[in-house]
């Protein structure tokens, strides 16, 4: 039996004991009541067990359970305490790395894709990776021409171990949703099974990174690594140093925390606005503070293609709510597709429910932190609240998807860093539309040329 089905036979046992466990946690629960337990205890019980057991597994596999991981590690702040507590730093580790691949197979993966003399293209190649994740590792070398580089190789026959990894953890999510609150993963997981022949295409990524590389090339905030070469499941691209945004979340001053927040911030305004295209693997891991300051960007595999940049809606339904103005932002929405036709939504509910997105940019600066987002997550899921279950009478349009996926992860890695930033005055520089004057100028064509209405200018480096 080869190493790759060895592998793949123990991530299904791994998965598939997911739901029996469930399970059986439900009948000793039912057994525990029947004994005299409250049932308010026996739920929370049962609750942090099976979530105990879910973060477990997705710590230890790779594939599709990985990346589920990453994607929730990221929304840990808005998770319930008392449950994703203890699980915290399992979380975390999802970000940076995962179990590489033998060094054996390396040789033969890099023989296959670049033939026996693979080696003549670098002055210098370590065998041993220093990342290693969901569709594939990370080697650091020398490329011939002296450059140092980033060698990005794609597991084998990782689209098939990714798509058997996603149909069972559907199956285990439709089991664990009911007892971990607020992990409704299952949209996440058909979001990533239809992007999984985009994010296995290298030269698609390596299309859509050499247009990161230029827009960001004199950047003083943000740099973005240009691709070297590309051929078939080998990626090789200039190499990004500096301190992994990780470790600011775990060790960071606070001085720290508010550089890196700020260039954060700013790189999820800038780059849907300046590449046209959205980063969409929001996660720590795929991030660097250089010693120059700015923000190294890596990991261009997940990315949304916006023609025209952020939506203008965005930035005019979040200047209604700046501006308190109920009716435009449910005005706004409703025309987006956000509220369907026939489905009443109270204005001023809908207000309320949007704060986690506007409460930062309705002030000068705003501190991130994960009590911060906690608590609006428990507000939304407080069955007290006027509001409660707003969200299920609201639609997401497919546009919207992949950007509302993003600013979530987002807000959660900027509370995990805990920054003080200027949100506002970032905002503003980007999303021209937030501009009380938009409207006006929009609608007189003379004063806004229809190719720099997405086009607003650079912040300072600060």
């Amino acid at each position: 039996m080869t190493e790759l089905p060895r592998r793949a036979i123990t991530r299904t046992a791994k998965l598939a004991g997911l739901p029996l466990a469930a399970a059986g946690r439900a009948a000793l629960g039912v057994g525990k009541r029947i004994g005299g337990q409250p049932a308010e205890q026996v739920a929370l019980e049962l609750q942090q067990r099976t979530a105990q057991q879910l973060f477990q597994v997705l710590g230890e596999l790779k594939g599709g359970a990985m990346k589920v991981g990453q994607a929730l590690s990221v929304l840990e702040p808005a998770l319930p305490e008392d449950l994703v507590g203890p699980y915290r730093a399992t979380l975390n580790r999802l970000q940076e790395s995962a179990p590489p691949m033998p060094t054996r197979s390396v040789e033969k993966l890099l023989t296959d894709e670049l033939g026996a003399r693979w080696r003549s293209n670098f002055a210098e190649f370590d065998m041993h990776p220093v990342a290693a994740a969901s569709i594939g590792q990370v080697h650091r070398g020398v490329w011939h021409d002296g450059r140092d580089v980033a060698v990005k190789l794609q597991y084998p026959g990782a689209g098939v171990a990714l798509l058997g990894d996603f149909r069972r953890l559907s199956q285990v999510l439709r089991v664990t949703a009911g007892w971990i609150p607020g992990l409704d993963l299952g949209p996440l997981v058909r979001e990533f099974e239809g992007r999984l022949a985009e994010e296995l295409d290298y030269a698609l990524e390596a299309r859509r990174q050499r247009v990161f590389a230029r827009v960001f090339a004199d950047d003083e905030s943000v740099c973005a690594p240009d691709v070297v070469f590309q051929q078939n499941t080998v990626l090789v691209s200039e190499w990004v140093g500096g301190r992994p945004l990780g470790d600011v979340v775990t060790n960071g001053t606070p001085s720290e925390r508010d550089h890196a927040s700020d260039r954060y911030l700013e790189f999820l305004f800038s780059g849907p606005q300046l590449a046209r295209l959205l980063h969409a693997d929001p996660h720590p891991g795929n991030f660097r503070i250089l010693p120059d300051g700015r923000l190294g960007v890596m990991d261009f595999g997940a990315v949304a293609v916006l023609p025209d940049g952020l939506p203008t809606a965005i930035g005019q339904a979040l200047r209604y709510a700046v501006e308190e103005d109920a009716g435009g932002v449910l005005d706004v929405l409703s025309r987006e597709g956000f509220v369907r036709r026939g489905v009443d939504v109270d204005a001023e509910a809908l207000l309320d429910f949007l704060r986690p997105f506007t409460e930062p940019i309705a002030q000068d600066s705003f501190t991130f932190t994960r009590q911060w987002m906690g608590g609006q997550a428990e507000r939304l899921r407080d069955p007290r609240q006027e509001h409660f279950g707003l969200g299920l009478r609201l639609n997401l349009p497919p546009e919207y998807l992949l950007i509302h996926r993003v600013w979530a992860g987002g807000l959660g890695v900027l509370c995990q860093l805990g920054g003080t930033v200027p949100a506002a005055e970032i905002a503003y520089s980007w999303l021209p539309s937030l501009d009380p004057e938009w409207d006006v100028r929009v609608a007189s064509d003379e004063l806004i040329p229809a190719d720099e209405r997405r086009s607003p200018g650079r912040r300072p480096a600060r």
